[in-house]
């Protein structure tokens, strides 16, 4: 049996092991794979498995693989393969739910500190000798903001929702939640559902998990960038068009986004024209809150496990 990977490296840099993928058939593994038919299709020969990360399996690319049965997505999302040819085709497709709910939700914390407590931007003084020339043991370079008694608004509540909810609790935060489903027995004197007009108004900090739909897109716009807070805090590590960037980097120059740390964009890679990047008070790191390397084995074990199901006519995590 013939197993391609399309996309490898993300997922495995050089420090976890194929080993148990090879041991179900003959691997051939791909870095990565150019995004354009004649690459994906060549990549893929007359492979039964294939695996994707980001790597597009469009209506045009899946009729002409035709050897192809199952495909695995390395990743929770799967939009990246047309799912209506696939289906049309006989194809059973699978993904990984849930393998990152405790790095995101960590580095969620991550971003929304270094916007708060400023240590890379102090560390940074440190080292270009602002502590050694200052004539006081302790300096400026930003306030620091307390998070305890601040209200932090979380839009989407699914696991990654729910951890960060946990963790803003243990920090003696008051969490605002809003999503398309309630949990009224996660409601506590700390936490509470409400609309997203309230969350907007009234959170200190915004933090959003919500999945990217026709409804969420650009749910961070130049209307309700304007009912928030002045100097509202913003950490997006869900989807990047999430948010319509322009009105976020226009608000983020005015001052009236006191900051915003984003994990993703719009367009990844980053494009040198978009505005974020040279926004004041932005952060911004490379889609990395998933790739803790405990994250990144359990996306292999459960990819590898999921084929394993599909061999034995009992497939997993199936999507539609």
């Amino acid at each position: 049996m013939k197993i391609v990977v399309l996309d490898g490296y993300t997922l495995n840099p050089g420090d976890l092991s194929w080993k148990a993928l090879q041991e179900l058939g003959e691997v051939s593994l791909f870095d990565r794979t150019p995004n354009n038919t004649s690459s994906i299709v060549s990549a893929v020969g007359e492979a039964e498995i294939i695996f994707t990360n980001k790597t597009v399996l469009s209506k045009e690319v899946l009729m002409q693989i035709p050897s192809v049965k199952y495909i695995g997505v390395l990743a929770t999302g799967y939009n990246v393969v047309d799912m209506k040819t696939a289906n049309e085709m006989g194809i059973t497709v699978t993904n990984v739910p849930g393998y990152s709910t405790n790095a995101v939700a960590q580095m969620t914390f991550a971003l929304l500190m270094e916007l708060t407590n400023k240590v890379g931007r102090y560390c940074i003084s440190v080292r270009s000798g602002d502590w050694i020339r200052s004539i006081d043991f302790s300096y400026n370079k930003g306030s620091i903001m307390e998070l305890h008694g601040k209200y932090l608004g979380i839009v989407g509540f699914g696991q990654i929702g729910r951890a960060v909810a946990e963790i803003a609790q243990a920090f003696g935060m008051k969490v605002l939640v809003h999503s398309n489903r309630k949990f009224p027995e996660k409601e506590t004197d700390s936490l509470r559902f409400t609309d997203p007009e309230e969350l907007f108004r009234t959170s200190d900090v915004i933090s959003l998990h919500c999945p990217l739909t026709e409804k969420t897109k650009g749910i961070i716009n130049k209307d309700s960038i304007n009912t928030m807070k002045d100097g509202v805090l913003l950490v997006n590590t869900a989807r990047g068009e999430l948010i319509v960037e322009t009105d976020l980097a226009e608000a983020l120059n005015s001052g009236k986004v006191g900051g915003a740390a984003l994990d993703v964009i719009s367009s990844e890679p980053m494009k040198k024209e978009n505005p974020l990047l040279n926004a004041k008070n932005c952060i911004i790191t490379p889609h990395i809150a998933w790739a803790t390397k405990a994250s990144r084995e359990r996306l292999m074990n459960t990819a590898v496990d999921n084929l394993r199901a599909f061999l034995k006519g009992s497939p997993v995590h199936i999507v539609k």
